[in-house]
């Protein structure tokens, strides 16, 4: 199919790939604006390496029904998983009443992800998300070119993602070659299938609401994941508690309202983190599970009301 003079190719294939989108999540793309909700994940690494005993309790208090598990270094919950054993995760997660979502896996890179992608089957996870690697020196057409490889080189892994219903999301990245706005957009144009889009972290990107809001719309379908999580001050050194947590939606300067317009513009009904990293990494972004929680909730409320008000 062809784009006419007045559809570019990008959103001929934004309108193509929605239809096959919806078979993917299903009744998450169904829903009317009006109806409109963010769906939460909690993410393990919050919680620095609290046990999983410990951090499962939490996660429906944050309005979510899924856990995405961390690896070392910034959790180690996906060890504990190994330690503990599969069957015993299993009891863990029925005893509170939780699924496997997702699985974030930086750590094995885009390429040696097979055996995660098994793990996620037999648990019902759908999505894993990972990095592009790559160099973050690379620009215009040489980054083009290096996305399109990557995606054509990702296509055997997209066929086992796709068989086993998990949606890779590649999250842009300042120390990659996905990190522009430009690079996030021809990702989604280069993917062949709904189960490869972006996990875009609007932390590594400009902090323009405006054009966050509009590659939202652009990336549609492919927006494979959504993290609520600003600059703010950074996360790279060592501050006061009161300025890193200034990567929470509320607490720093990024006014969402448009984003979340935008995450509704498109009917949004993949999962949304919310999300920063602590200094060090490993650590919990407070003293306590319970207190990591109603961070996370003020987080959302933020957010509910910035929907309410978009």
């Amino acid at each position: 199919m062809s784009a006419s003079p007045l559809v570019t190719r990008r959103e001929a294939c934004r309108r193509i790939t929605a239809g096959a989108a919806a078979l993917v999540f299903g009744s998450q793309w169904a829903s009317a604006a009006s109806d409109f909700r963010l769906r939460y994940i909690l993410a393990s690494s919050l919680y620095g390496t609290l046990p999983l005993d410990v951090i499962l309790p939490e996660v429906r208090k944050t309005g979510a029904d899924s856990i995405d598990i961390w690896p070392l270094r910034h959790g180690n919950q996906r060890e504990q998983i190994t330690e503990m054993g599969e069957e015993k995760f299993a009891a863990l997660l029925k005893k509170h009443n939780v699924k496997l979502g997702c699985l974030t896996r930086y750590d094995l890179g885009a390429f040696k992800l097979e055996p995660e992608i098994e793990f996620g089957r037999r648990f019902g996870a759908k999505l894993i998300v990972t990095g592009s690697g790559g160099s973050k020196t690379l620009a215009g057409d040489d980054l083009k070119r290096e996305l399109k490889a990557f995606v054509e080189k990702m296509k055997p892994t997209i066929e086992i993602a796709t068989k086993a219903g998990i949606v890779i999301g590649i999250e842009n990245h300042g120390g990659c070659m996905l990190a522009s706005p430009d690079s996030v957009r021809w990702l989604a144009e280069f993917s062949p299938s709904p189960n490869l889009g972006v996990a875009l972290a609007p932390y590594h990107l400009p902090q323009d609401p405006m054009l966050l809001a509009k590659l939202i719309e652009e990336l549609g379908p492919k927006l494979a994941h959504f993290y609520a999580w600003e600059y703010g001050k950074g996360c790279m050194k060592p501050m006061p508690k009161d300025d890193e947590l200034m990567q929470l939606p509320g607490r720093g300067p990024l006014d969402f309202r448009p984003i979340v317009a935008a995450l509704r513009k498109i009917k949004y009904r993949r999962w949304t983190s919310v999300f920063m990293h602590p200094t060090p990494r490993g650590i919990p972004i407070l003293p306590t599970a319970g207190e990591v929680t109603a961070a996370v909730n003020q987080a959302r409320k933020h957010l509910a009301q910035c929907l309410a008000k978009a």
